[in-house]
Parts: structure tokens; sequence; C-alpha cells
């Protein structure tokens, strides 16, 4: 058995199961990845929180049940190479399964690609079913480059500069 890699920074929190909640949840952990050094407007941060919507929105649609939460849970390895996103909610019936590209892709139905994005965006994403009651957690991991990643930032003129940056970026 491989050992896993200890953890890092952690964040959960329950929300309500709507809408609201849900962007409530991407919110905070859009605040929380820019706390913890994946700033705002980085394409892993974008990611990351791509991630968290769309799972957030999938417990609010599809694993809601009247009177329950959902929980969300954010966390990182020590080393800070790895983002770890947790949802769980508590209807069991319905499981998440893997996506596959609509016959019809150029469709102009609005819903039914979350997971494909997820599928997409993340390193590796799976469920399982919810150790401590009725539900599931569907998970996603999404693994940072170790080459850093591109920034572009801007000087007191406006001009914008690239540059290179391991993670975490430096602040300043």
């Amino acid at each position: 058995m491989k050992a896993s890699s200890p953890p890092g920074p952690d964040f959960g929190m329950r929300f309500t199961s709507t809408p609201r909640g849900a962007r409530l949840a991407r919110r905070l952990a859009a605040v929380r990845l820019d706390a913890w050094g994946i700033p705002y407007g980085t394409d892993p941060h974008d990611a990351i929180v791509l991630i968290v919507a769309e799972l957030t929105a999938n417990a609010v649609s599809h694993g809601h049940v009247p009177g329950r939460d959902f929980h969300l849970r954010l966390h990182t390895t020590l080393d800070g190479r790895t983002v770890r996103v947790e949802v769980t909610d508590t209807r069991t019936e319905r499981h998440p399964r893997r996506p596959a590209l609509p016959e019809n892709a150029a469709g102009v139905e609005e819903t039914g690609r979350g997971l494909l994005l997820v599928s997409q965006l993340a390193t590796r994403w799976d469920w399982r079913p919810r150790p401590d009651g009725p539900g599931k957690t569907v998970w996603a991991e999404y693994v940072l480059s170790s080459r850093g990643a591109v920034m572009v930032s801007f000087d007191a003129e406006g001009a914008a500069w690239t540059g290179t940056y391991p993670y975490p970026y430096p602040r300043g």
C-alpha cells in the first residue's frame, strides 16, 4: 500500500443544499485557495474553483435530500502540490457515472456536462459511500505543476508582463 502524503491546510464546512449554498461554497473555496498561495486569476485557482462549482452544483441538483445539507472539504498535501476537493451529500440511491461526450455535443442543452468538465480538469476523481451515514462523497484531486505556472501581472503603468513562478506563489 502506498503511503499518502501528510495532510496540509484543510477547510471544511456544511452548506444548505440550495443554489445559494453552492455559490457560497465556491466563493469560500476561492478565498481559501488564495490564502493557501494559489492566487486568484491563475489557471490552477480557476480550475479548482470550477471543480468545486460543479461538484457542489451536482450535490444540490442530484444529491439533495430535503432538510439535509451538503459538506465541502478542501485540503492539500503538506507540500502543497495536490489539492483535494470532497463534496458529501446524503442521497444514497444516485451515484455519479463516468461521463462521456454527449452524442450531439453541439446540442443546446445547458446541463449534463459537469462531471465531464471535472474529469478533464482534475488529475483524478471518483466517489465513495459516506462512512458515517447515508450518502456519498464525490472527490477530485488537482495536482499542481512542479514547473510553476505562468502568471500575467501588471506594472504601475498597466503594462503586462509574464513570469513563471513555483508553488506557492510569492506574495508582494
